[in-house]
């Protein structure tokens, strides 16, 4: 499978015909390579209309939802982004000029992705994805869905930073865009629709009642 020309298919049937005409975001979905992102033998599907694994319980976003949440992102060159559970979007932030890391719970995580991330330059950490590693964030951005705005995340962005990510609570959820303001306010923006798999480690604890 000729792995560059279906990069390229991908970029004009999935991205550019969904309102994504951001060159320097094309440019970078077109240079870093999905398929390293994949689960071993999934390759075949890194640029198909689909959420490929990872590892068992993780999977890739579609490539149109990714690349519509970093446009509405706005990511600057020579900016500092955290990528919680979004490792792909992290190599594609990278490639963009920006400094990345990538956090993720589960080391199996970076057994898969950590050579492709090391090719973009994207530091790994290990860390519950509850809990953002640093603080003073640009931009931060997962590909995992979560029930609500985890709080933590929020407070890690500096002023002027911004969170894109899926809420998720039902069938559906809604990418959205939240930025902190000069004075520590933050302001939340609903995007478009969006299901990717909500992240077990975000999910509430079950409550129960008499």
């Amino acid at each position: 499978m000729d792995m560059t020309a279906a990069r390229k298919a991908m970029v004009d049937s999935q991205v550019r015909v969904n309102d994504v005409t951001d060159r320097a975001l094309q440019a970078a979905l077109l240079a870093v390579p999905r398929e390293k992102f994949c689960a071993p033998g999934r390759e075949f599907s890194a640029y198909a209309e689909v959420e490929v694994e990872i590892v068992p319980g993780r999977s890739l976003m579609e490539v149109r939802e990714v690349a519509k949440m970093l446009q509405f992102a706005v990511p600057r060159e020579g900016e500092r982004a955290l990528a919680i559970a979004g490792p792909y979007a992290a190599a594609v932030l990278s490639r963009m000029g920006l400094t990345v890391t990538a956090q993720e719970a589960d080391p199996a995580v970076f057994d898969v992705v950590g050579a492709a991330l090391e090719e973009q330059g994207v530091t790994p950490v290990v860390a519950p994805l509850a809990e953002p590693h640093g603080e003073g964030w640009d931009l931060i951005v997962s590909e995992g869905g979560v029930p609500t705005a985890p709080h933590a995340w929020l407070g890690a962005l500096q002023p002027g930073g911004r969170a894109v990510f899926v809420e998720r609570a039902g069938p559906v959820g809604r990418a959205v865009l939240y930025v902190r303001g000069e004075h520590g306010g933050i302001s939340r923006r609903e995007l478009f629709d969006a299901a990717p798999p909500v992240l077990d480690a975000l999910r509430p604890a079950p409550a129960f009642a008499l």
